[in-house]
């Protein structure tokens, strides 16, 4: 539909801008606190429950401070946490089995918040970098990150979480099938409400460095992950990917990078009309929050202005390590 545009002077399009009220009236795109969703860092490594250089101001928790964390979440309305552990590396090895340990450090913490704050939602992550030895989201067979032994390790590992009480799974290892599988074997094990929020457009992207650094996955990586995440140049591929993992039963999806990658955020909610997040990676985080400590961009605009353009870009929501002071900005405003 073309927009009717009678021509200046009839038509002033400041007039709409000319007052605080007449803009929140015209405003296209709000971002609330209900669209955010907090990843935080956990870990039962004694002393690694410290800031992660690279990324100002986030710092990975124990048990007892992911608690903390999602009582503080809950108190400020933010719906959902998601939970990534940084694991001892002297435990790591090539077959992953902590991964689907009820013991493992994301298990336990599941289990913890679930007793403490049982209104927030939790999510996790399904992937097997922090477990790995050679630091790949997969099994590493021969030099190749092999994709069918892979999902059943995801598999077990899902299954695990969602038996702690995990209420999202979030599958971010960009295997093939492993939606199909993951929800067959929720199904059969009667966890039918347990939703997947699929990384379904995740691309091989330079902005994971950080977050490698936070989970100990950096020095471990032996090669690089192109052969399973996608090529920063396509777009076509996202869609092709978002409509199988659906088909697959995924109830959500993401795409990931944030920031960089808008447009196929634009086109996945377009194409689809589902539920679609965008994760505000560690990488982009760094970078603003760079920005923002040398003083370069003011702080409390730069964060709800990154935020809203996840909105504006067809997003239903976003996971972003500003999440509690973005939900205070909110509250103030």
């Amino acid at each position: 539909m073309q927009p009717i545009i009678p021509p200046f002077p009839v038509t002033r399009l400041r007039r709409m801008r000319s007052s605080g009220a007449l803009r929140d009236l015209a405003q296209e795109h709000r971002l609330s606190v209900k669209d955010l969703i907090w990843p935080i860092f956990i870990t039962d490594v004694p002393g690694a429950d410290v800031e992660v250089p690279s990324m100002p101001g986030v710092s990975r928790v124990t048990l007892e401070g992911a608690v903390r964390a999602a009582e503080m979440a809950a108190g400020l309305g933010i719906p959902a946490i998601c939970l990534f552990p940084y694991t001892d590396p002297a435990v790591k090895t090539e077959s992953c089995e902590i991964a689907w340990s009820p013991d493992n450090i994301t298990n336990r913490v599941i289990r913890a918040i679930k007793a403490a704050v049982p209104e927030i939602a939790i999510m996790t992550d399904i992937a097997l970098d922090p477990y790995n030895i050679n630091g790949h989201d997969g099994l590493v067979v021969n030099g190749e990150i092999v994709n069918d032994e892979t999902v059943e390790a995801l598999v077990k590992m899902g299954l695990a979480q969602a038996e702690a009480g995990a209420d999202i799974l979030g599958p971010s290892d960009m295997m093939d099938g492993r939606i199909g599988a993951l929800r067959s074997v929720l199904e059969a094990n009667e966890h039918r409400n347990v939703t997947i929020l699929s990384y379904a457009a995740k691309y091989a992207s330079v902005f994971y460095g950080p977050f490698r650094d936070a989970v100990g996955a950096s020095g471990a990586l032996k090669g690089d992950k192109k052969t399973y995440q996608m090529n920063p140049g396509n777009s076509d591929e996202a869609l092709r990917l978002v409509a199988r993992d659906l088909s697959e039963g995924a109830d959500m999806v993401m795409v990931k990078p944030g920031m960089p990658y808008l447009d196929v955020c634009r086109r996945v909610k377009e194409a689809f009309g589902v539920p679609t997040y965008a994760y505000q990676v560690s990488g982009e985080y760094a970078m603003l929050a760079g920005a923002i400590g040398n003083g370069w961009l003011k702080r409390e605009g730069t964060i709800l202005e990154s935020l809203l353009a996840f909105r504006r870009a067809g997003c239903d929501g976003v996971l972003t390590y500003f999440a509690p002071e973005a939900a205070r900005l909110l509250a103030e405003a």
